[in-house]
Formats: structure tokens, C-alpha cells, sequence
């Protein structure tokens, strides 16, 4: 249904390394920067748009789906590594759906920010 979604936050460069570094390992990478935003996305289109913000923004839930339980897990250690704060370790959800495998981190601005793959291990 979304082509791309944006929000603002408080530091752009420090999101930026904090989301280049956490999303990674799901295949995203920085796609287009300008002077107040940065676009992040995988082979080369930006869905995700974080844009340079005065005011405080109400935190959001983001997630980014995973091909792989691997790449849940991979995602969770970056975004811990990058700063984030632990929200939900790697896991299965099951009261969401059987194969429901997800990682909860907050990332700088407060924004919870999850990876989640739909597939059965394996």
C-alpha cells in the first residue's frame, strides 16, 4: 500500500548513521540525501525519508521487513551497536501470527523501530 513514508527527527546526521547502520543488514542503504533529508531504501529507491526537525516528534513505530530470521537478528545486533536501546529481542510472536519473527529497538529520537520476518525458519 506505501510507496514511502517520513518523519522528522532531532539530528539528522546522527539518525542517519543510527538508521544507514541498523537497516544494513535488511539490504537498506542510504539512496538520496539532501541538505535537510535523507532517503534510505533498497537498490536505490528511498522509502524511508528522515527529515530534519526543530520540535519534538511523537515516537512512531517503523518496521522493515526481513527476508530471513538471520536477518532479524543481524538488524537487532547493528541497531544495538549503532546506539539503540533494546525494545524486544529477536524472537517469535506468535500472538500475531505463528511465524511472526521480530527485533524491537528505540532508535535516537525515540522512534521503535522493528525488523520482522513472516516466514517459518528455515
Amino acid at each position: 500500500m506505501l510507496d514511502h513514508i517520513g518523519f522528522g527527527v532531532s539530528d539528522i546526521d546522527l539518525s542517519r548513521e543510527f538508521f544507514c547502520q541498523a537497516l544494513a543488514p535488511l539490504g537498506v542503504s542510504l539512496a538520496m540525501q539532501g541538505p535537510d533529508s535523507v532517503g534510505l531504501g533498497r537498490q536505490g529507491k528511498p522509502s524511508l525519508w528522515l527529515y530534519a526537525h526543530a520540535g519534538v516528534c511523537a515516537p512512531l513505530h517503523i518496521a522493515i521487513a526481513a527476508d530471513t530470521h538471520a536477518q532479524v537478528d543481524a538488524f537487532y545486533a547493528a541497531a544495538l551497536a549503532a546506539g539503540g536501546k533494546d525494545n524486544g529481542p529477536p524472537g517469535l510472536r506468535p500472538h500475531y501470527h505463528p511465524h511472526y519473527y521480530a527485533a524491537f529497538v528505540i532508535g535516537p529520537d525515540g522512534h521503535n523501530v522493528e525488523a520482522v520476518c513472516h516466514r517459518p525458519q528455515g
